[in-house]
């Protein structure tokens, strides 16, 4: 290797190296960021959780003060979309079993049909109880229709993973790729 040579990898592991720190540097910005969010406005889960999406990650404190935002306001929503994210992402310091009891207790029943399909593995006889109990003929048609696919209540990960993709419903009706 050549001086020349040697010289251009050392430019290109420091440019590496600098590049590495400032995203490092934006994500505990946007973290603190996120937190104080968290930890000051009333029912900003939904918006903090967003935040975290667009800066592509955060530190452990952000997860976690996102969790206590939802516990504090009872945010069936946001417990909904946090658990998701954990479900994803098995090594973050929350609760998820705690932020899906909330969405079960409190969420309408669009939030429990959205569990029932969209969590691996749903608390189904909780979901079907609270559905059958809100007496909303639409909502026990929609859950009924997806245990008679699903009687497991395996969510859609796991019918993907077994080769069931054509009983996936999506999610916006309309947008199949091969319209084209």
């Amino acid at each position: 290797m050549t001086t020349q040579e040697f010289n251009t990898k050392n430019e290109q592991e420091s440019a590496e190296q600098a590049a590495i720190e400032k995203r490092r540097e934006h994500l505990k910005n946007e973290s603190t960021r996120i937190i104080n969010m968290a930890g000051s406005e009333s029912n900003s889960a939904l918006k903090c959780i967003h935040q975290l999406s667009v800066a592509g990650g955060a530190t452990e404190g952000t997860y976690i003060a996102i969790e206590q935002r939802i516990v504090a306001d009872q945010d069936p929503a946001g417990a909904y979309h946090l658990a998701l994210l954990a479900q994803n992402t098995p090594d973050l310091p929350i609760d998820a079993r705690q932020l899906i009891e909330l969405a079960v207790n409190k969420g309408d029943n669009d939030q429990l049909l959205a569990l029932l399909k969209n969590l691996p593995l749903p608390p189904v006889e909780a979901i079907k109880a609270k559905i059958l109990a809100s007496n909303d003929g639409e909502a026990i048609g929609k859950m009924n229709a997806y245990l008679q696919i699903n009687p497991e209540g395996y969510g859609s990960q796991h019918m993907l993973a077994s080769g069931q993709a054509d009983r996936i419903v999506p999610l916006s009706p309309g947008n199949n790729m091969n319209n084209h």
